[in-house]
């Protein structure tokens, strides 16, 4: 991957750990009810989940690009109309809460664990977006396992990051996501708006 195209895969799968959805969600509650050390359970078992799904994606993208090139294009067009089409989405969703969810009463670590990897593996808008946004970045000549490795580590890299920090900080945050979460809803949509309508047109 040239090193342009990984800083624009860094600002949108940035834009995506940022923006609402059910492992953030997750974070915030458990870092709220259990602490942050507890909460690294929670995370770890996301960053699983997220890996999983990319390598789903990237390695089923893989095998229909042997078949042709064809598929890349339509790929693209589809995958940046659904991009702009999930930042409508989260330009109109209202900010997070952890009044929205309960975890359940275990707290043991692999419960933990095993709550974030099936909030991860179980989000349908988590498998499409990385169904159409992945094929934005993949080069077809070069090595599809490498080109994972650099796309997942960078990913899981970001979202442990960010919901750890998210965790440690739960009860402030939990305070002021009512006051500017719409407003920040609103950046990270229109990110994904922005990066939905120009990748397909880049060469």
């Amino acid at each position: 991957m040239e090193l342009h195209a990984w800083f624009i895969y860094l600002l949108a799968a940035t834009g995506l750990s940022l923006s609402p959805g059910p492992n953030g969600l997750l974070a915030l509650t458990h870092g709220a009810l259990h602490g942050r050390r507890k909460t690294i359970f929670t995370v770890a078992g996301g960053s699983v989940g997220f890996a999983t799904i990319i390598a789903l994606s990237m390695f089923g993208i893989g095998a229909l690009l042997k078949a042709s090139l064809v598929w890349l294009t339509l790929l693209k067009w589809v995958g940046g109309a659904y991009l702009v089409w999930l930042g409508i989405q989260v330009w109109r969703a209202p900010p997070i809460s952890v009044i929205a969810s309960q975890p359940t009463k275990a707290t043991d670590g692999w419960t933990l664990f095993r709550q974030g990897a099936l909030s991860a593996l179980t989000n349908p808008k988590g498998i499409l977006f990385f169904a159409a946004f992945l094929p934005q970045f993949i080069d077809p000549a070069g090595s599809l396992a490498v080109q994972f490795l650099v796309m997942a580590g960078t990913f899981v890299a970001i979202e442990f990051v960010t919901e750890m920090f998210i965790a440690s900080l739960a009860h402030r945050i939990r305070a002021g996501l009512a006051r500017v979460g719409r407003s920040f809803n609103r950046t990270c949509g229109g990110l994904f708006i922005g990066i939905g309508a120009w990748l397909p047109l880049r060469t």
